[in-house]
């Protein structure tokens, strides 16, 4: 919703910026200026029209644990968090976000601000500084977007209103209904008591678009298993615990002669014409659970038949010979890799963050060398029918990808693309779709004077916060 509202904005000439105080994501992005955000943020910068940066998610939880989350703070490394010291340690994060938001509000005409889960998450009010916190701080009108796929949109809308106290619900404006199928005269009788029982508007019911699809932010946008031709070239993922970045097989998915899974299943990692070991979080401990499923032996054998497989980051390192974390970067100690790539690699503290061509970004503690022959390919290096990169986003240059892909298919004996794919192009195409959604079915006019007059005087709706 904030992508599709960045570009409409951006349409129309005005100077917009997305902006999320906390994201909690393993999908990420380097900026031109070496910092790293969410690759939601990112996309919506580039939505807008706008350069990303730091600012944009001044705070980005990537979990390496259920209790434990790497931050990365104003673009850089700040240090480990766990669930408990969260709560004692946001002071430092709000005074951190609240300073990136009031910067780009100085900067921009119009800053569109992106919550976090629920905005009444009631436990964690007083220390709030993502949701009803941070629009207590910038005085900002708040829409309630409910995604009406999931069901009990009603309930949801109604109940994150009325557990609020009164401050916090006189900056609730009204809602947006997302991802409705149908016909929206049989949801018309429910928006109309929603209006009733709180004093506030729907600003619009946004449909279903089943094949627009976006960068995704976490594992949640993860597809399941899907069945397809079987002339198609099928690419089997391994869908890790700690799955990082895995915005990378995006534009192996737009291309028509492929079929992107994901897998857990050692049977499909076998059977597939291309498998992929994507980054990880943990590396370590995401190696381990792959020899714990047999999902290591099946790649050992696909490597021994000389089938392609390919790693990148995280799944680079796990594809080398060793790998050693002398400084407890992850799990401490050393062990072996696949020890299907003459490489090893040694984890530091530093975190290397790099843009080293126009599509390709490096986010990684482990530093990799090859150690023996090898062919050469870029951010890496081959070996017969395996390849292994460190850069994130080096499929989605065309001609990287084309030119790798046509390997493949001449491998394995399926049909390889035609090179007419651009995968910015169908990006661009995207982010105009959203823009077009919003216009068609949105309330605009009543979004615009959201943006130009702030929240307008609505009732309290009981009970309020306890």
């Amino acid at each position: 919703m904030v992508t599709g509202l960045c570009r409409w904005l951006a349409r129309q000439g005005v100077r917009v910026a997305p902006y999320k105080a906390q994201n909690m994501s393993n999908n990420s992005m380097v900026c031109a200026d070496g910092t790293e955000i969410g690759r939601a943020q990112w996309i919506q910068a580039v939505a807008a029209g706008a350069e990303p940066e730091a600012a944009m998610n001044p705070v980005l939880l990537k979990p390496g644990s259920d209790r434990r989350s790497h931050v990365v703070l104003m673009g850089q490394p700040w240090g480990e968090l766990t669930s408990r010291g969260f709560l004692t340690e946001r002071a430092e994060l709000a005074k951190a976000a609240f300073a990136a938001y009031d910067d780009l509000a100085s900067r921009y005409d119009v800053v569109i601000s992106e919550g976090a889960g629920s905005p009444t998450e009631i436990n964690l009010r007083q220390s709030d500084y993502v949701n009803l916190g941070l629009a207590q701080h910038t005085r900002a009108p708040v829409v309630v977007v409910g995604d009406i796929d999931r069901g009990g949109v009603f309930a949801s809308m109604f109940g994150t209103v009325a557990l609020l106290d009164a401050a916090d619900q006189s900056l609730v404006s009204g809602f947006l209904v997302n991802k409705f199928r149908g016909d929206v005269s049989l949801l018309q009788p429910g928006i109309d008591m929603l209006t009733s029982v709180t004093g506030r508007p729907t600003y619009g019911v946004l449909p279903w678009l089943p094949d627009l699809w976006l960068d995704s932010e976490d594992a949640l946008d993860i597809p399941v298993r899907r069945t397809s031709p079987t002339d198609l070239l099928t690419v089997a993922v391994v869908r890790f615990p700690r799955i990082s970045n895995f915005t990378d097989l995006d534009a192996l998915a737009v291309e028509p002669t492929n079929s992107v899974f994901f897998t857990t299943s050692p049977g499909e990692v076998r059977d597939a014409d291309l498998v992929v070991l994507p980054g990880s979080r943990a590396t370590s401990s995401d190696l381990e659970w792959m020899r714990s499923l047999g999902l290591a032996d099946a790649v050992a054998a696909r490597v021994a038949a000389g089938r392609p497989v390919l790693g990148i980051c995280g799944g680079y390192q796990m594809l080398g010979a060793t790998i050693s974390d002398p400084d407890g970067v992850e799990s401490g100690g050393a062990y072996d890799g696949l020890g299907l790539l003459p490489v090893a690699t040694v984890f530091a503290r530093e975190k290397t963050l790099a843009r080293p061509t126009t599509t390709a970004y490096e986010i990684h503690h482990g530093v990799v060398d090859v150690t023996a022959s090898a062919l050469e390919f870029p951010g890496g290096c081959r070996v017969g029918s395996t390849w292994g990169t460190i850069w994130h986003g080096l499929l989605d240059d065309d001609a990287a990808r084309h030119a790798f892909l046509t390997e493949v298919a001449g491998l394995t004996g399926k049909p390889a693309p035609d090179g007419s794919v651009s995968f910015a192009g169908l990006r661009e195409d995207r982010l105009d779709r959203l823009a077009d959604m919003i216009e068609e079915y949105a309330d605009t006019a009543g979004l615009m004077r959201l943006i130009e007059n702030g929240a307008p005087p609505v009732p309290f709706v009981p009970p309020g916060a306890p």
